[in-house]
């Protein structure tokens, strides 16, 4: 057994290096790409207007472009020390976390060997690594910058896959969505019927100063995810994350 450890540890240094370097060398040319009025190769969106507050559901202010908005979100993804310790001293740590939250989820019939499986902003794809060793193979994740071979570039505002594509969607980064109507619509769009959806979110305690919104109960959730089910929701210990909720998208309309 310890031959094996070995050997999966012999084999993850490389990927983990092979990422953190490519990250780094993608910096330049994201940033510069920023400058653009076509950031990310998509339109351009306005940024919300003010300190917006619908309920249970606050936007932070302070955005006055939504090139403004990305590149706060790249400060902390493509930061070297942060980058450094996601692909060092917390990788095997967090896989192991995100790997538990999995199993149960599939001890629950939420989530198959079989399934396809999207990670919503992924950063350097710990929880794609551990969907893959539970036995979730087909497994990918999507981020503002890529890492390869996990983790695929996108913007959760608009995810570059086609209609119906995956029957499970994870993400831990609602809060740093800027439009969350959008981001639900893009879960929404891209699970197939029946698919699941699982968000971990923070409700008792507020995000980091990345965040772009503040979450106060699931009730804007379960507007916003209108073609879907509530399944449950129980308290986690996530990363600073406290709530998981879990929706399946309605297999018929009406």
């Amino acid at each position: 057994m310890q031959t094996m450890k070995k050997n999966r540890n012999t084999q993850t240094k490389p990927l983990i290096l092979k990422c953190f370097f490519f990250s780094l060398f993608l910096s330049v040319p994201i940033f510069l790409l920023l400058s653009s009025s076509r950031s990310l190769g998509r339109k351009t969106m306005d940024a919300p207007a003010g300190n917006q507050r619908a309920g249970d559901l606050r936007i932070r202010p302070g955005y006055n472009s939504y090139e403004a908005y990305i590149e706060r979100q790249l400060n902390k993804t493509l930061n070297p020390k942060l980058r450094r310790i996601w692909t060092t001293r917390d990788w095997d740590r967090k896989i192991n976390v995100f790997a538990r939250f999995f199993e149960d989820l599939k001890q629950r019939q939420l989530l198959m060997n079989e399934s396809k499986a999207l990670c919503i902003g992924a950063r350097v794809g710990q929880e794609v690594e551990a969907l893959r060793r539970v036995g979730v193979a087909d497994s990918v994740g999507i981020d503002l910058v890529p890492c390869p071979p996990l983790v695929l570039k996108g913007d959760f505002h608009n995810q570059p896959f086609e209609n119906e594509t995956f029957d499970f969607e994870f993400s831990n980064v609602f809060d740093h969505a800027l439009y969350p109507e959008k981001f639900v619509g893009e879960i929404e769009r891209t699970l197939r019927p029946g698919g699941v959806c699982v968000l971990h979110v923070a409700l008792s305690r507020r995000s980091d100063k990345y965040s772009a919104n503040d979450l106060y109960s699931v009730k804007p959730l379960t507007k916003m995810f209108g073609r879907s089910e509530l399944l449950h929701l129980r308290t986690v210990d996530g990363f600073g994350l406290d709530t998981e909720v879990v929706f399946r998208k309605k297999k018929h309309i009406n």
